[in-house]
């Protein structure tokens, strides 16, 4: 692959020519994903809005993963999904996130190395069990998320190798975790590494439930010049423009970042770089949609990809689109089919 993301006439960072050896690494949630099918009674019972994302505390997480169907176990987060997905297609990928010393944290260790992505975070034996998702997928395929954090929001900065970060053509980061202090202090270190070696830092809002009590630290990051590429779905924009019309909430914070990424559902997926917009409609593979969990993390894998690759906007597009097509279309949100074979068939 190429050294980096693709260069932006606005980019704030000048590009170095140095020759890197992951092409992403991102920094997020390390917690292991139980997914399991779900009746609509069971979120009427435990008072879930459906689609919508929660923090439990040990005791709910345990009490609803008393209440589930026959689960599957493996290792998940958002960041760490996507990096799931830049291995599939090809990239050199590695991530960083915290789990505890148990029997948890051996599953998404042992998980997250067998789909190719460099994980090399210490456990921690702090007391604090690693942390789950517990995924519940209605007939709709509606994905109503219910997370543990545990240890996976005790990351310190002293857990980054700040040559890991060096090595890698951009860094992304995940929302989830920037709502934790220690984590949040990880992430901004990084962030001062990968720019002090001409890397790119690409961010991800991850959920509008991450927006609000953090919107203007965002901003700030933004106007600052610590985020390179930021990725969002049309409700995320929404929420951190304070703008309540897509286009005009991606027209105000498209003018912050020298490059926006932006889901839009039905109408497919757009970029903005440099004042230039450009678009792709959603891809159709397989069955349809059986389980949206993941849809936005392989989107954003494939954008990277494409972008590490120094494809157009375009192109970074449809390999995204692509991507998240796939998982969309079966149980889980980690690729199954051969996702480089499905891009240059598509």
């Amino acid at each position: 692959m190429q050294k980096g993301l693709s260069d932006s006439p606005r980019s704030r960072h000048e590009p170095v020519v140095i020759e890197t050896r992951l092409d992403v690494l991102a920094i997020g949630d390390a917690v292991v994903d139980v997914l399991a099918s779900a009746e609509e009674s069971l979120l009427l019972e435990e008072g879930l809005v459906k689609g919508s994302m929660q923090v439990l505390d040990a005791e709910g997480a345990t009490r609803l993963y008393a209440k589930m169907s026959q689960a599957r176990e493996v290792s998940g987060g958002s960041a760490a999904n996507t990096m799931a997905g830049v291995a599939a297609l090809g990239g050199r990928a590695g991530f960083v996130g915290q789990v505890a010393k148990d029997q948890l944290g051996e599953i998404f260790t042992h998980d997250i190395r067998a789909h190719g992505v460099e994980f090399e975070t210490p456990p921690i034996d702090s007391g604090t069990p690693t942390g789950r998702c517990l995924i519940l997928v209605t007939a709709d395929a509606q994905r109503t998320m219910n997370t543990y954090r545990g240890a996976a929001h005790e990351l310190a900065a002293s857990a980054l190798d700040p040559d890991q970060i060096r090595g890698a053509a951009i860094l992304y980061l995940e929302a989830y975790l920037w709502r934790s202090e220690g984590p949040r202090a990880a992430m901004a270190e990084a962030m001062r590494i990968a720019h002090e070696a001409g890397r790119k830092v690409a961010f991800t809002l991850s959920d509008i439930a991450c927006i609000k009590p953090h919107r203007a630290e965002i901003v700030a990051m933004l106007e600052r010049g610590d985020i390179d590429l930021l990725f969002a779905n049309e409700a995320e924009i929404r929420a951190l423009a304070g703008i309540e019309d897509r286009d005009a909430a991606i027209a105000a914070i498209e003018a912050k970042v020298p490059l926006l990424v932006v889901t839009c559902g039905a109408d497919g997926a757009m970029a903005s770089q440099g004042g230039r917009r450009v678009s792709v409609p959603i891809a159709r593979i397989g069955k349809g949609v059986v389980d949206t969990t993941g849809a936005g993390d392989l989107f954003a894998a494939g954008f990277l990809v494409g972008q590490a690759r120094g494809e157009s906007l375009e192109e970074s597009l449809r390999i995204g689109s692509i991507a998240a097509a796939e998982v969309i279309s079966h149980f889980g949100a980690r690729p199954e089919a051969d996702l480089r074979a499905l891009v240059a068939a598509t």
